[in-house]
């Protein structure tokens, strides 16, 4: 037995079109228009699950997001990035914490060119998928997003490898198709632009233009990252479908329901 009750109606009206000045990687991950078409007919339902960066928003951000009715904000940040940059209160949305390791910091301020930023983030990802830390934190998240009240979102500080990845298991889990997943995995070049262009501003001020080149593939995602993390999927568990049940333990019934919500 499925809990549609609880699922808001699958819609293209205004909350599509919700964007936060102050959070540019905010976005419904439904995908844009009605949702992206899922295996089997049907699309992925809008204004169920919502991903992000990190939440330092303008009080009329914070409305926006209280307006979409979000009940429930999952961080997945660390605990110094929660202390230099803690969540801003969002009017009727409970905050709960579900830490995973993001980027190394102690890795990246040693960075010496651009092929070392893109080995650090390919370690990233692949200890998405190994690390049991990370794994038992990705069952917590996605448990937690098929048990509680939705509408939902979860962040992490720049709403792109972390929650990233989050994202890609909730459309895989919806039966969308991985060239569609991928789209909507690179949509964060798009959107975050301003972001990445202000932290590439800081590094060039205080370490030199020249290590602009350097750091911005820690800025971005590209295709070889996400790729990553589905090479050790299928190493260690051979399909998506192993990886969550036999990774993260999710049982058949907590798949069940979470693809009842995801589907429209």
């Amino acid at each position: 037995m499925t809990d549609t009750a609880d699922r808001p109606v699958a819609s293209d009206a205004p909350r599509e079109l919700a964007r936060l000045a102050s959070a540019d990687n905010f976005r419904d991950v439904a995908g844009p228009g009605a949702g992206y078409p899922v295996a089997g007919g049907g699309r992925v339902a809008r204004g169920v699950f919502y991903r992000s960066n990190e939440l330092q928003l303008t009080a009329a951000d914070a409305g926006t997001l209280a307006d979409l009715g979000i009940t429930r904000i999952h961080d997945l940040r660390g605990q110094m990035e929660i202390d230099a940059h803690p969540d801003v209160e969002v009017a009727g949305a409970s905050w709960h914490h579900v830490e995973i390791s993001g980027i190394p910091m102690e890795l990246v301020s040693g960075l010496e060119d651009a092929e070392s930023a893109v080995r650090v983030m390919r370690e990233v990802y692949d200890a998405f998928v190994r690390t049991p830390g990370a794994r038992a934190a990705y069952a917590e998240l996605l448990t937690d997003l098929a048990t509680a009240p939705v509408p939902q979102l979860f962040h992490c500080t720049a709403g792109k490898d972390r929650t990233g990845w989050a994202a890609a298991l909730l459309l895989e889990i919806a039966g969308v198709d991985r060239a569609t997943i991928l789209t909507d995995y690179l949509l964060t070049n798009t959107v975050s632009t301003a972001t990445r262009a202000k932290y590439l501003a800081l590094i060039a001020e205080h370490l030199g233009e020249d290590k602009k080149a350097v750091y911005e593939p820690t800025m971005v995602v590209e295709e070889s990252y996400l790729q990553t993390a589905y090479d050790a999927v299928t190493e260690l568990y051979g399909s998506v479908d192993g990886y969550l049940r036999d990774g993260l333990g999710l049982s058949s019934d907590t798949l069940t329901r979470l693809r009842a919500r995801l589907v429209g």
